[in-house]
């Protein structure tokens, strides 16, 4: 299979709603940030995206391994803890968030670990995509599968900013209180999926 093909596969992949815990995620990430903050949350779901290519391409080869049971429970765990520090780690009461320069940098790099965790999952389905003969095009695959994983998260953080902008703007919504709503969106359906897919 080509380029394209996978390229498309890691688009379709990304946005399929019957897999939205990674979608999840990206919202959880982007709830704190107004339109304004693009560089920031550039950066954010970049540091994301290293961490899950990764993980990626070494569990794709099967060069680590980790149980898929730990593996579908610590995605909805990490949507989870990203809310809950999107509510937690600041002071809110003026009712703009301000990220200090060593705060962010913290944040970026929860952002790479727990993309190592999403690549994990990732993996599975890349490895039952790939026919037999292809591993001298393997490299290929896992950029073109990677580059539309990111496509499609860019997607997402569009229509979230587009969203950020009109109910911010607009409406005039606190930032703090959007901030409230969309990391509690994100947060509530991760915490029944990781009550469901406890591994005890």
């Amino acid at each position: 299979m080509g380029f394209s093909v996978y390229l498309d596969l890691g688009f379709d992949h990304i946005l399929d709603p019957r897999g939205y815990d990674h979608i999840l995620f990206i919202v959880a990430l982007c709830a704190q940030y107004r339109p304004a903050d693009w560089r920031r949350l550039a950066i954010l779901v970049t540091a994301f995206t290293i961490g899950h290519s990764l993980t990626l391409a070494l569990a794709t080869l099967e060069w680590i391994t980790v149980p898929q049971a730990w593996v579908e429970f610590l995605i909805p765990v990490t949507i989870f803890l990203t809310a809950v520090y999107n509510v937690t780690a600041q002071p809110h009461w003026t009712g703009d968030l301000v990220q200090p320069k060593q705060r962010m940098t913290g944040y970026y790099g929860l952002a790479l670990f727990f993309g190592l965790i999403h690549g994990l999952g990732f993996s599975n389905f890349l490895r039952s995509a790939l026919l037999p003969g292809e591993e001298s095009e393997f490299l290929t695959q896992l950029l073109a599968f990677n580059l539309g994983v990111e496509l499609g998260q860019l997607a997402v953080v569009g229509v979230l900013l587009l969203l950020a902008y009109l109910v911010l703007t607009v409406i005039r919504v606190r930032q703090w209180d959007w901030n409230l709503f969309i990391s509690g969106a994100a947060a509530g359906p991760a915490l029944i999926m990781s009550l469901e897919r406890w591994p005890g």
